[in-house]
C-alpha cells in the first residue's frame, strides 16, 4: 500500500518538473553530411525518434539523470552514448560507415548495454531475420543461433536446448516475466507465438545470479514488439504460406503513441497439416494456434510503466505412428489443448541519479490432454464434433491448471565513480491443480524467494562484472510432503580489449536448479512420451559451475568469434528405464549423478572490400555431455557446421534487398546414452531472397525461401520421433509478405 501511495505521489508532482529534453544532430563521420532517418532510441525508457531531413532530432519529457542513447542506421556502426540531463548544449553525433549489421542493446542483462560493451556474451537475433530464413516457428528459428538447438515433436512442439541443456534447465522470459507453462513435459512446446516478438536474446550458461532457479543452463529472453515513437502510429498485416504442410500463419497489428500514452495490439492465426517427408506424411503433426497480444503504456519524467497481455491457445496433435495420409488441419487423438494467459507489468520509477525497476507477472496455464481410450466415437462422429471440442464434448484425460505470480524488484544505486550497482529481490508463488481423470503430478504450491546484488566496474581498459545471490524454494504438496531447497550463487566476469579490434571475455558463474514437481512426485503414464514416470522425493538440487571464454575480432570487413565453455554439474537429474512395465508402458525413474558438458562455438563473417554487398558467414558448434562414470548424457545435439553466402542490394524499386544460400551439415552423433541409438549425419540446403517495395505509397516486404531443397530424408538426433524411425520434414517452399499501413 505504501508503494502504491508513493507511485501516486510521483505521478501527482511530475508535472511541476522542468521539461527535460535532448537535442542534437547526426552526421556521417567521413563526409560530415547530415544523416536522415537515423533511429535514436533510449532503451530503458522504450522511447525513440528519428532524425529529420537536416539530421536533427529531439527527445522530450525525459527524467533527470543519466540515459543511454542508441543511434543506429543501416550501413553504419551503431553508437551508444551516455548523456546526463539536464543538458545545456545540443549533441553532435557522428556515425562511422560499416558493412557490419546494426547492434542492439542487450535487455536480458541488468545494465542494458550494447553487446560490444557487455561483460557477458549474449546472442541477439531479430525475429524478422529468423523468419526470412524460412523458420516455421519461433522454436525452429532459434536453432539458427550457434549453440542453440531444439528438442522437437513434429513442427508444432519444440523445446530450446542451450549447449546441451533443456527443459527446466533453460528459463524462458517473455514480456519481461518468467514463463511458467508446465514446461517439464518433454512433449510440451515453447508456448509462445513469434507474432509480436521483436527479437530473441540467448544467455548461454548459468544465469542464476540474474534469474534464480531454472536458469542453470541459460536463458531464452523474448523481447516484445516496441511501442510506437511519440505522437506516431502505424499498422501492418502479413501472412506466410508453407508448401510442405499446406500451412499458413497470418497476423495483423496496430500501435499508436499520443503524448504520454501509447498502446498496441496484434492478433495471429496459424494452421498446419501433417508435415511431409519424401516418402509419407507424418500423421498427427498438425496443429492450430491462435494468439493475441496487447499493450498499454504511460510515461512522464518520473515514471514509465507498461502493461502487456498475451493470450495463446494451441491445439497440438501428438504423433504416434504413420497412419492417415491427408492434409486435414484438425488434430486427431491424442492431442493437447493448451491455453496461456500472460499478464505483465513493467514499471520504472526515476529519481535524480537512481531508479527502481518493478516487474510483476501472472501466468495462467490450462493444459488439457486427450487420449484415444477416453473417447469412443467413430471417425465420422469425430469429424462431426470437431467444432464442438471447445465446448468440452471430449473428456480430457489429463487437465492441469498452473497459476504463477512472480515479481522482480531491482534498485539501481546512484553511480559511484567507476561502479554501477544493482540490488534486488525476486520471487514466485505457483499453484498446480488437477481437474482431469488422470493425475501425473499432484496438487502443490511452490514458493521462490531470492535476493541479489551485482556491480559493473568500468576501468580505462577493462570492465568487470560481479555479483552474489541467495535463493530459497519451498514445495508444499497436498499429500503433506514439504521440501525446501537453498542455494548461494555468484558470478564474476571480465572484458578487456587486448588489441585495437580484439576483445576477450572471461566469465565464471555458478547456478542451481531445484528439482521440479514432476521429478519429485510424478506417478503415472505420460501421454505422448510412451513412459510411466515415477518421481524421486529424495532428489537434491542441481548445482553447477561454468567457465566461459570468448574471443572476438572485429573490423570493417571481418568478424571472427571463438567461444569455449566447461560446465560441471553436481547431482544432475535424468530419467532412466528400470526394466519394469506398468499398463503395457515402460517405467522410467528419476536418478542423479554428477555430469559435465564442454564444447563451444566458432564463427566468422566476411564482407570483403570493395564488395561490401557480399557476405560469407560460417559457424561451427560442438558440445559433449558425460556423466561421472564417463557414459554419455541423453539428448545432446550433434556437432554441426553452417555456411551462408548472402548478398545485399538496393535500387530505386527495391529496398533492403537480399538473397542467400545456406548449407548446414550435421555430423553423425555417436556419443549417445545407454538407451539412445546413433544418428547418421546429413546436410540440408536452403536458399531465399526478399526485399521491401513501395506499393500505393506504403512498404511491402516480401520473402521467399526454400528449406531442405534436395528433399533429403534424415532424422535429427533431438527428434522425439527418432525411436520410431520417423523422418524430419522434407522440402518446403515458404512465401511471406508484410504490408505496412
Amino acid at each position: 500500500m505504501k508503494l502504491f501511495l508513493n507511485i501516486l505521489l510521483v505521478l501527482a508532482v511530475s508535472n511541476i518538473y522542468s521539461q527535460n529534453k535532448i537535442e542534437g544532430i547526426v552526421t556521417d563521420a567521413s563526409t560530415n553530411i547530415e544523416l536522415v532517418y537515423v533511429t535514436v532510441y533510449v532503451p530503458h525508457l522504450e522511447k525513440g525518434t528519428s532524425t529529420n531531413e537536416n539530421g536533427e532530432f529531439t527527445l522530450n519529457d525525459l527524467p533527470t539523470g543519466t540515459h543511454t542513447l542508441l543511434f543506429s542506421m543501416m550501413g553504419y556502426e551503431t553508437q551508444s552514448i551516455d548523456v546526463t540531463i539536464p543538458l545545456n548544449n545540443p549533441l553532435s553525433v557522428q556515425l562511422k560507415p560499416s558493412a557490419i549489421e546494426m547492434e542492439s542493446i542487450i535487455i536480458s542483462t541488468p545494465f542494458h548495454k550494447l553487446q560490444r560493451d557487455n561483460v557477458m556474451k549474449v546472442e541477439h537475433k531479430n525475429v524478422a531475420d529468423l523468419k526470412a530464413s524460412g523458420a516455421i516457428t519461433l522454436a525452429d528459428g532459434i536453432t539458427n543461433i550457434a549453440g542453440v538447438e531444439s528438442v522437437t515433436t513434429g513442427i508444432g512442439i519444440g523445446k530450446p536446448v542451450i549447449r546441451g541443456l533443456s527443459s527446466n534447465r533453460v528459463l524462458v522470459y517473455t514480456q519481461g516475466v518468467r514463463l511458467e507453462n508446465q514446461q517439464f513435459g518433454s512433449e510440451h512446446g515453447l508456448g509462445v507465438n513469434d507474432a509480436g516478438v521483436e527479437s530473441v536474446e540467448v544467455i548461454k550458461g548459468p544465469a542464476s545470479l540474474l534469474y534464480g532457479s531454472d536458469a542453470l543452463g541459460g536463458v531464452l529472453y523474448l523481447n516484445p514488439e516496441r511501442f510506437a515513437n511519440n505522437n506516431t502510429d502505424s499498422g501492418d498485416f502479413g501472412t506466410n504460406y508453407y508448401s510442405n504442410t499446406k500451412g499458413f500463419s497470418t497476423n495483423a497489428g496496430y500501435k499508436s503513441s499520443v503524448n504520454n500514452f501509447k498502446f498496441l495490439f496484434r492478433g495471429s492465426l496459424t494452421e498446419h497439416s501433417d508435415y511431409k517427408t519424401k516418402a509419407y506424411r507424418v500423421t498427427n503433426t498438425r496443429y492450430r494456434e491462435q494468439d493475441f497480444k496487447a499493450g498499454l503504456g504511460y510515461q512522464n519524467q518520473a515514471i514509465k510503466t507498461a502493461f502487456r497481455y498475451n493470450l495463446n491457445n494451441s491445439k497440438l496433435g501428438i504423433p504416434e505412428e504413420i497412419g492417415e495420409q491427408s492434409t486435414n488441419k484438425t488434430p486427431l487423438l491424442p492431442f493437447q489443448n493448451i491455453t496461456n494467459h500472460i499478464f505483465s507489468s513493467k514499471s520504472v520509477l526515476f529519481f535524480n541519479n537512481s531508479k527502481l525497476d518493478l516487474n510483476l507477472g501472472y501466468v495462467y496455464n490450462d493444459r488439457k490432454e486427450f487420449e484415444d481410450h477416453h473417447h469412443h466415437e467413430t471417425e465420422e462422429e469425430h469429424e462431426q464434433h470437431e467444432e464442438e471440442e471447445e465446448d468440452d464434448m471430449l473428456e480430457a484425460a489429463l487437465r492441469m491448471k498452473l497459476k504463477t505470480f512472480n515479481y522482480d524488484v531491482k534498485y539501481h544505486l546512484p553511480k559511484l565513480g567507476k561502479f554501477e550497482t544493482i540490488v534486488g529481490a525476486q520471487g514466485m508463488n505457483q499453484i498446480n491443480s488437477n481437474y482431469g481423470e488422470e493425475e501425473l503430478i499432484p496438487d502443490a504450491t511452490t514458493n521462490d524467494f531470492g535476493v541479489l546484488a551485482t556491480s559493473h566496474i568500468h576501468f580505462e581498459n577493462i570492465d568487470i562484472q560481479l555479483g552474489a545471490r541467495f535463493d530459497n524454494r519451498n514445495i508444499n504438496v497436498v499429500s503433506g510432503i514439504n521440501k525446501s531447497f537453498n542455494s548461494f550463487n555468484g558470478a564474476f566476469g571480465i572484458k578487456k580489449n587486448i588489441a585495437e579490434n580484439i576483445t576477450a571475455r572471461l566469465n565464471f558463474a555458478t547456478g542451481f536448479r531445484a528439482p521440479n514437481l514432476s521429478e519429485l512426485t510424478s506417478d503415472g503414464s505420460h501421454e505422448g512420451t510412451n513412459r510411466y514416470e515415477i518421481g524421486n522425493i529424495d532428489l537434491k538440487s542441481e548445482q553447477n559451475f561454468q567457465t566461459d571464454v570468448a574471443l572476438e575480432l572485429k573490423n570493417e570487413h571481418l568478424e571472427i568469434f571463438v567461444n569455449g565453455f566447461y560446465n560441471q554439474i553436481n547431482n544432475y537429474i535424468f530419467l532412466s528405464p528400470n526394466s519394469n512395465v506398468i499398463d503395457n508402458t515402460p517405467v522410467f525413474v528419476y536418478l542423479q549423478n554428477d555430469a559435465k558438458l564442454y564444447g563451444g562455438e566458432f564463427g566468422l563473417h566476411l564482407h570483403p572490400h570493395p564488395l561490401d554487398w557480399l557476405h560469407f558467414e560460417s559457424s561451427f558448434e560442438t558440445v559433449t555431455g558425460k556423466q561421472k562414470d564417463d557414459t554419455y548424457l541423453p539428448l545432446i545435439p550433434a556437432n554441426s557446421i553452417s555456411n551462408i553466402i548472402r548478398i545485399e542490394f538496393e535500387d530505386n524499386w527495391i529496398k533492403k534487398g537480399y538473397a542467400f544460400v545456406k548449407l548446414k551439415s550435421t555430423f553423425k552423433q555417436n556419443n549417445v546414452s545407454a538407451f539412445e541409438t546413433n544418428t547418421n549425419g546429413y546436410s540440408l540446403l536452403s536458399a531465399g531472397l526478399g526485399g521491401d517495395f513501395s506499393v500505393f505509397k506504403n512498404e511491402l516486404s516480401v520473402t521467399l525461401s526454400g528449406n531442405n531443397l534436395t528433399n533429403k530424408t534424415y532424422v535429427n538426433h533431438l527428434s522425439r520421433l527418432k525411436p520410431d524411425g520417423i523422418f524430419n520434414m522434407g522440402r518446403s517452399i515458404n512465401l511471406g509478405f508484410t504490408y505496412s499501413l
